[in-house]
């Protein structure tokens, strides 16, 4: 079977529809979209349109046919003997009771979710957002223990003061050890929003960002305990190993933060 030949001009989705369609008759199923742009040679617009073309296409109803008329001999006239009225007995009226129609303003109870009030215009539940300063507030403390928790230990470890532009700008200094709050915690406040948030998230995402957010929340915590036995023991300088442990942070929230943005920008539901 020879394959058609591809016009040097993009080919419009009117004009690739019955190939589409013969192929999914073929499949016996609709053709994914990365399957129609690599028989199609389209882009991914293109091949989404197509997709959509065939779906409404294969759950649209099938037309039924007309009856067809078919010519019968008309039946002869029999002139039937008019029968006598029978006066039929009246019926009583029965009483109907009003219906009460429920009233649509007011709120709804919802199982799982905070009272809701239906719009009779829109059709649709609208439940007011939960306030956000409670959050600030309790963000607050927290964000001045964890911050100056791992200063602490990254000085312990190594992490110091240094001056990333010699030569260009000699007198600007950084304190390095700033670089493990706002990587770890940072992204551990990321990932919790990605696999919490709601729909839209890539399966592979969401389930990244549960174990990675887990993690670095047990990491933190980690941190913080280590940090406070050194402190409360006098001890000036980290042992190698945790001093390695916290040397390879920047490098592994880099990787985490990098992988959980890809899975984000996916459409692969495995």
């Amino acid at each position: 079977m020879t394959t058609p030949t591809m016009s040097a001009y993009p080919r419009a989705v009117e004009d690739l529809i019955p190939a589409a369609r013969a192929l999914a008759d073929k499949l016996g199923r609709v053709p994914s979209r990365n399957l129609l742009m690599r028989e199609f040679k389209v882009g991914s617009p293109k091949a989404t349109a197509l997709r959509e073309a065939l779906t409404s296409a294969e759950f649209a109803p099938t037309p039924t046919p007309a009856p067809v008329a078919v010519d019968t001999p008309p039946a002869p006239t029999v002139n039937p003997e008019p029968a006598p009225p029978v006066a039929e007995p009246e019926p009583s009226p029965v009483p109907v009771e009003p219906i009460d129609a429920p009233d649509v303003s007011a709120p709804v109870a919802v199982a799982g979710h905070p009272v809701s009030t239906i719009n009779a215009d829109a059709g649709s539940a609208v439940r007011k957002p939960m306030r956000s300063w409670v959050l600030l507030l309790l963000a607050a403390p927290a964000f001045v223990a964890i911050w100056s928790g791992w200063v602490g230990l990254g000085e312990l470890t190594g992490f110091g003061v240094v001056h990333p532009l010699p030569g260009i700008w000699d007198t600007f200094s950084l304190n390095t050890a700033i670089t493990l709050p706002i990587g770890v915690e940072a992204y551990a406040a990321y990932a919790l929003r990605a696999w919490l948030s709601g729909d839209g998230v890539p399966r592979r995402a969401r389930r990244f960002a549960a174990w990675s957010a887990i993690g670095s929340l047990l990491l933190g915590a980690a941190g913080q305990v280590a940090y406070h036995l050194m402190e409360s023991a006098g001890v000036t300088s980290a042992p190698w190993w945790i001093t390695t442990l916290v040397a390879c942070l920047p490098v592994a929230v880099l990787g985490m933060g990098a992988a959980l943005a890809h899975l984000l920008h996916t459409r692969d539901e495995v």
